[in-house]
Order: C-alpha cells, then sequence, then structure tokens
C-alpha cells in the first residue's frame, strides 16, 4: 500500500473554487463538496459546489467572450495554434494530470497516464481542423437570372459541456477541442465525483493563451449545477455524457430555447465469438474488452454470445484472465485494475450480482467485493445467464460479464440487438467475410472485428437507440458544434 503522500491536490486546482473568466473564483455561498480518493475511502480534498448563481456567472463569461469575438475573432489558423499549444501543456503536466485523475477515479495512475495521452491526440486532431472550417458554393437558376450561392460553417455559440466519471479527460477530450475548433465559448460541468482534472484544463487553457472566458469550469452536483447548465437561456448546446435517464432529463430541459442536445449515454455492447474464432487471442482482448476500467465505461462488453461449441472454453479463459489481473491500490507496483469511484458505485455492483443469482446466474469466477479499506469488485462472470435478466438488460458499470451460448448466428444477432442501447459491439471470427455479415447487422454505433476496446478520435462514436445522440471524434464530431448558414446574392449580366 502507498505511503499515503498522494492526499496533497494539485498547484493546477484551487481547491474550493470554480475557474471563471479566466481567474478561480469561490462559490457564492461558499458551498463545497468533498473529493474521496475510492482506493482508500478517505477525503483528499473540496471542490466548489455551484449554486444556479455561480453557473450565471460561468454562462455570463462565456457569453461575452463569444460575443465579442474574442475567440471567434481569431483565424482558424490563429485557434489552432493555441488548441495544439494547450495540448502540449496537458502532455507536460501529464505526470500531475494522471495522479489526479488516479485519485479522483480509483484508477492506476498508469491507465490515468495513457488516457491522458489519448486525450492530447484528440486535442491535437481538432487543433487540425481549425483551420478547416469551410461550406461550399452552386450557381443558381435560368441563364437569364444566376444566383450565387454558398453555405457557411458557423460556431453555434455557447456550449455546456458535461461529463461523466469514468474518464474525465477522455470524456472531456472528446468534446472540448472540437467545441473550440468549431469557434464555440465553452462551461464545463464535469461529474461531481470525478472534478480535478478538469478544473485543471481550465487554468491551463489560460496558460495557453486561450482568451479568458471562453473555457470556464463549474462544478458541482447534476441535480443543481448541471439542472442549471442545461435550463440556461443564453447556452446554445449541451454536449452530455452520462446515463440515460439524466439524458432524457437534459433533452427535457433543453426544450425552454430548443437548444441543441448531443447525448452519449449507456451502453451493454455484446461481443459476438463465432465457432471459427483464434481463441488463444480472443480470450485475453474479450477479457481487456469487459473488465477494463472495471468495467466502468460505456461500451464495455458486457454481454457475451458464445457458440456453444467453445462456449464453456471461452466462459472458463474470461474468468481465468479476470482471476490474472492485479487489483489493488492505483498507485502500487503491478496494479491492473484499481477502485470503483465509490461506495455507492460497489454498492451498485454487488446488488446486480445479488439479483444475478437469485434470477439463476450462476457465478464462476468474482462475485464478493474485496474486504479492507477502498471500493473493490473482482471481475465476474456470470453463467446461465437468459436475455431477460436485470444483469442482461440493464447496465451494471461494473466489471460483471454474462455469457450466452448460442447455436445460430443468426439468433446470437437477434438477442444482441434486443436492447434499448446501441453503443457498441464486437465480432470475433477468423472468417472477414461472416465477421463482416454480422457486422453489418448488428445495430451499434461501432462494430469492432476481432478486438473491442478499439477505434481512435479519427472515427466517430455515438449510439443507436438510447444509446444517445449525434456523434462525438472524426469530422463529424466537429459537425456538431457547427451551424450551417446559406447566403445567395444575385449574379448581374
Amino acid at each position: 500500500m502507498s505511503d499515503g503522500t498522494e492526499t496533497a491536490l494539485s498547484s493546477l486546482v484551487q481547491e474550493g473554487s470554480f475557474f471563471i473568466d479566466g481567474e478561480w473564483v469561490a462559490p457564492l455561498d461558499g458551498a463545497t463538496l468533498d473529493v474521496e480518493d475510492p482506493g482508500r475511502a478517505v477525503t483528499i480534498g473540496r471542490i466548489g459546489a455551484a449554486s444556479p448563481a455561480d453557473v450565471d456567472r460561468a454562462v455570463a463569461a462565456a457569453r461575452r467572450a463569444f460575443d465579442e469575438g474574442r475567440w471567434t475573432g481569431l483565424s482558424g489558423q490563429d485557434r489552432s495554434v493555441l488548441i495544439w499549444r494547450l495540448s502540449d501543456l496537458i502532455e507536460q503536466n501529464v505526470e500531475e494530470l494522471a495522479r489526479l485523475e488516479a485519485l479522483d477515479v480509483g484508477m492506476p495512475v498508469t491507465q490515468a497516464r495513457a488516457m491522458i495521452g489519448e486525450a492530447v491526440k484528440m486535442f491535437r486532431y481538432y487543433a487540425g481542423w481549425a483551420d478547416k472550417v469551410y461550406g461550399e458554393s452552386v450557381e443558381i437558376g435560368p441563364s437569364a437570372m444566376r444566383f450565387q450561392g454558398f453555405s457557411r460553417k458557423e460556431p453555434i455559440g455557447v456550449v455546456g459541456l458535461i461529463t461523466s466519471w469514468n474518464a474525465p479527460l477522455v470524456g472531456l477530450g472528446m468534446k472540448l477541442p472540437a467545441a473550440l475548433a468549431a469557434g464555440c465559448t465553452a462551461v464545463l460541468k464535469p461529474s461531481e465525483e470525478a472534478s480535478l482534472t478538469t478544473l485543471a484544463i481550465g487554468r491551463l487553457a489560460v496558460e495557453a493563451g486561450i482568451p479568458a472566458g471562453v473555457v470556464n469550469v463549474v462544478t458541482g452536483v447534476g441535480t443543481v449545477t448541471g439542472a442549471a447548465l442545461t435550463e440556461h437561456p443564453a447556452v446554445d448546446m449541451i454536449s452530455f455524457t452520462g446515463s440515460v435517464p439524466v439524458g432524457k432529463t437534459i433533452a427535457r430541459a433543453a426544450t425552454g430555447n430548443l437548444k441543441k442536445v448531443t447525448l452519449e449515454l449507456g451502453g451493454k455492447s455484446p461481443m459476438i465469438v463465432l465457432a471459427d474464432a483464434d481463441l488463444e487471442a480472443a480470450i485475453p482482448a474479450l477479457a481487456v474488452g469487459m473488465f477494463w476500467n472495471n468495467g466502468q465505461i460505456c461500451t464495455a462488453g458486457t454481454r457475451l454470445f458464445v457458440h456453444d461449441s467453445i462456449a464453456e472454453d471461452v466462459a472458463q479463459g474470461v474468468a481465468e484472465a479476470g482471476r490474472a489481473m492485479k487489483i489493488g491500490y492505483g498507485f502500487d507496483e503491478g496494479v491492473e485494475l484499481g477502485a470503483l469511484v465509490s461506495k455507492r458505485q460497489l454498492d451498485r455492483v454487488e446488488s446486480y450480482v445479488a439479483a444475478g443469482r437469485e434470477e439463476g446466474a450462476r457465478v464462476i469466477s468474482g462475485g464478493a467485493r474485496l474486504e479492507g479499506d477502498g471500493y473493490y469488485y473482482p471481475p465476474t462472470v456470470l453463467t446461465d445467464v437468459t436475455p431477460d435478466m436485470r444483469v442482461v438488460k440493464e447496465e451494471i458499470f461494473g466489471p460483471v460479464l454474462g455469457v450466452m451460448p448460442f447455436s445460430s448466428v443468426d439468433d446470437a444477432v437477434r438477442v444482441a440487438n434486443d436492447t434499448e442501447f446501441g453503443l457498441a459491439s464486437s465480432v470475433w471470427s477468423r472468417d472477414i467475410n461472416n465477421a463482416l455479415t454480422v457486422a453489418r447487422q448488428l445495430r451499434a454505433g461501432r462494430v469492432n472485428i476481432n478486438i473491442h476496446r478499439a477505434g481512435g478520435v479519427q472515427l466517430p462514436i455515438g449510439g443507436y437507440k438510447q444509446s444517445g445522440w449525434g456523434r462525438e471524434c472524426g469530422p463529424e464530431g466537429l459537425e456538431e458544434y457547427l451551424e450551417t448558414k446559406s447566403v445567395v446574392t444575385r449574379m448581374w449580366n
């Protein structure tokens, strides 16, 4: 166990404060929330708890910055340079940011370091797009009366970016750089369970030369701070990552001024293993696809469909791979899985496994919280599960895998699609034609073949059905933050 030197917050974050209009500011009413290290179940600091009045301050700062042209008044090339400079500062502070992320979320610091590296790539990708925002032109009308028409792509305005707790900087990297490249100003609202690195980004943005008011950060609980931001009449768009129920609440709140909404919501992603799959390669990759970050990933492969000729071997293999993963405090050497983010999340995972047992599921590995300080739950594999069980139908957001054998690929696809979710999926086969055939049939925003955790900022990600609205990453992610304007002028002969 670590010696406890990780308890101090950071020189990058002013404790108990927000970052608004280029400065650290205290909550108007002085309200704060405790920051807990879930790996040891101890309080390590405080963040501000923003009231609606605090949100007003942040939105007003973003509105002024947008309306005064502090950001849109810069050329695309200049914005590109500043976004890239921010990526450099994130990279230069990777060790401190990784420490904060590991303390906040409970993940191993090595994993946090890798995820911040992914966020750097996201900022650099969209830095490259900032000077490539353009429309199209066309000539219209008969020869006697010609018109020249063209379209302009313009920033949507002030955006509220609400991120989840499971991967804070990666989640932010899927939103903020695209919004900045488009020319928007932003108010960031991270999850109250993991806010530290987002606060640090507010300060680093100003250090990079991004004008004050372009990037603002408020922290607090979703029902107060998040609600005030989503309902705010001066906010032009909300981009949210989180649960389906909260996403629906945000969609309703946005009707006040009909602000645009993009939603990246839950998942119950299927992994379909065909009879000819390379099991030596597939089994460890299936385990990573499910158990990485303790299954606290929207795209985690929580439903495993395996051809019945190999189902037992695959189930036991994945269970063994899970048992081999080292669980412990995120700052200890060699740890692969850290703590769950909170006691509430630990209780949630435990309750789902108990429900699975009551409904007839068989636990072949894991299945009980680990004793000691912190919120630890081991990789858990359930067999004898059926599609109507809660552990199969509902998103658990923990390291719990349900294994279901199939004899007909068509049946496997039908059951895989029989869900309210449609975020991610994977197919495993040596025959690429068979794999592509299944991939075309799956109703999900992303389908991977012979890998589950794969992709990059270059490719869009988003959900079918109740997994969300819109797309993040890729050119499509930039498009979400743009309005299209048509301009027509008469051409005189």
